[in-house]
């Protein structure tokens, strides 16, 4: 196995470069990498739609549309960040990856995954409010308030990740630098150490917590108090507000689900490696596709605003037409 290359005293030793080892002894494993690369064309192409069809039009641009302009740029990035080095490193084997370039590669993935995690916890709010408290919907949910409480997210990801990547610096890497995963991931990088891991092992699960656990918890919280409120209203109305919730609860299936389920089963039982690196992949990059299909074919107000877009185009093209031929 690749050993550690820079000592800087007896004690200490910092790894010159990881070497991701990705699958193991799975045929024709290059069809799926293709198909990853199919995935981040789409996603590019259908994150990069929807932000410019909620920046070009004015009736787009409030509270509620904030929201989802975050979750298509941390889609988008998010995306950006993991599958081109992945197809880089294993289609082309490119393996290697440098020491600092791998905890920047960590931070990232884990600070998208977060944003993504904790705008859904937003849209629970846009949507508790809405229907819990109608009358007090555009006093509360503000452009403002919204840009905060995103602001809030960012910040507090980031400064969470950046303790938890920056925690690695501490370890030293006396053994193998084969990382068991197929992106530099925090338990594989921080178990290769040889000295005392259990901050890490803190930090990890702090991050599990604040990126998985607490979003989820808020979500459900959020519901639980959306369906006490649908209650006590008539079932004509009752339908009509929950179908404003169906695109968001879709989005909170497909983002949770994965993960949960593969986080289950790693615990209560054997998950082959293999197995558990199509599961991640997956669920890193099949979210991020889906969600402006979802938001673009589920919302109504998205499907008028394209209508009105092509209809736009339409005309400024047939006016520009007519003047050539004139």
């Amino acid at each position: 196995l690749p050993k550690a290359a820079i000592i800087f005293n007896a004690t200490f030793v910092r790894p010159a470069k990881f070497y991701l080892n990705g699958f193991s002894n799975i045929p024709h494993v290059k069809y799926y990498y293709v198909f990853l690369c199919f995935v981040y064309i789409m996603t590019v192409v259908g994150n990069c739609f929807l932000l410019s069809v909620i920046y070009l039009v004015k009736t787009l641009h409030t509270p509620k549309y904030m929201i989802v302009f975050n979750l298509a740029f941390t889609d988008l990035c998010g995306s950006t960040t993991l599958i081109p080095k992945v197809l880089d490193t294993f289609l082309f084997d490119r393996r290697d990856i440098v020491y600092e370039a791998c905890l920047s590669y960590m931070f990232f993935v884990f600070v998208f995954a977060g944003m993504q995690s904790w705008t859904l916890v937003t849209m629970a709010y846009d949507r508790f409010i809405a229907i819990c408290f109608p009358l007090r919907y555009h006093s509360i949910v503000t452009k403002p308030a919204i840009a905060a409480m995103l602001l809030f997210c960012w910040f507090c990801l980031s400064s969470v990740l950046a303790v938890m990547v920056g925690l690695i610096n501490r370890l030293s890497f006396c053994g193998s630098v084969l990382v068991q995963s197929f992106y530099c991931d925090h338990g594989p990088v921080y178990r290769l150490a040889c000295n005392d891991t259990s901050l890490n092992a803190v930090m990890g699960w702090i991050a599990f917590i604040i990126i998985l656990c607490i979003p989820l918890i808020l979500i459900s919280l959020t519901y639980v108090s959306i369906s006490i409120a649908l209650s006590r209203i008539t079932s004509a109305e009752r339908l009509k507000a929950m179908k404003t919730c169906t695109s968001h609860l879709m989005l909170v299936a497909i983002f949770f689900l994965p993960v949960l389920g593969t986080n289950i089963t790693a615990v209560s039982s054997y998950i082959h490696p293999n197995a558990r690196i199509i599961n991640s992949t997956l669920t890193h990059t099949i979210p991020a596709l889906l969600n402006p299909i979802i938001y673009s074919l589920k919302t109504e107000e998205v499907l008028n605003s394209i209508r009105k877009l092509c209809k736009r185009n339409r005309l400024s093209n047939t006016t520009l037409s007519k003047k050539v031929t004139s």
